[in-house]
């Protein structure tokens, strides 16, 4: 099968079995999505959304979170994986974000980058979700599912390798939805260790399950 066969069959799957397809943090403006997503490295989305409306509610702007100090938000987010840098982080982007860009979560990839605790994958997925650009953002379900599918070759080693492979096949128009399509597969279905492959939509394409179907 050609490669953009694969696609197009991927992508028709989704659609059918996933036409609602988004981001399962809570939040309800860019900088409490923004916040959200810089404490959800290397932790569950379902812890950060226990721990997130406490800090919402004392730190709504950039501005009151600006004037805290690390130490105040550690409090809050002692839960979470790396808290003590991730506090210093929220602190540092809130007055970022007051000093260089007015109180507003920025656009851009260039800007967003700037902003501690901001590295490409947060930045694609504010620009995802909160811009609606063509930015996939690459964390450890869509590499894995990418991978396991055979969407992306094993050459793609790296997480920006993946990105750009995925971006190559995939419309701009449905890029912000295909990544919540891998990131939610790969959650509930393509799982880590003993995924689910009986029940996946996807075995009919996948690489993996053919693998497993040889041996």
């Amino acid at each position: 099968m050609r490669k953009q066969e694969l696609y197009h069959k991927i992508i028709a799957y989704f659609e059918e079995a996933m036409p609602i397809a988004e981001t399962e943090l809570h939040y309800k403006d860019p900088f409490q999505l923004l916040i959200a997503v810089i404490l959800s490295a290397q932790c569950t989305d379902k812890r950060i959304n226990m721990i997130t409306p406490a800090l919402f509610q004392d730190y709504p702007t950039p501005e009151a979170m600006a004037n805290t100090t690390p130490e105040v938000i550690y409090e809050y987010i002692r839960s979470v994986s790396y808290p003590n840098n991730k506090a210093k982080h929220l602190v540092g982007m809130a007055k970022m974000l007051i000093k260089d860009f007015n109180g507003e979560v920025p656009s851009t990839l260039e800007e967003l980058v700037k902003l501690p605790g901001v590295g490409r994958k947060t930045a694609n997925v504010i620009q995802s979700v909160v811009f609606n650009k063509a930015a996939m953002a690459v964390d450890t379900h869509v590499f894995r599912v990418s991978h396991r599918i055979g969407l992306v070759p094993e050459s793609c080693t790296t997480p920006f390798a993946t990105e750009k492979e995925l971006t190559k096949y995939i419309p701009d128009e449905i890029v912000p939805k295909t990544h919540h399509w891998l990131i939610l597969h790969g959650r509930y279905t393509c799982i880590a260790r003993n995924p689910k492959c009986d029940e996946c939509g996807l075995k009919e394409w996948c690489k993996h399950y053919r693998s497993l179907t040889r041996k």
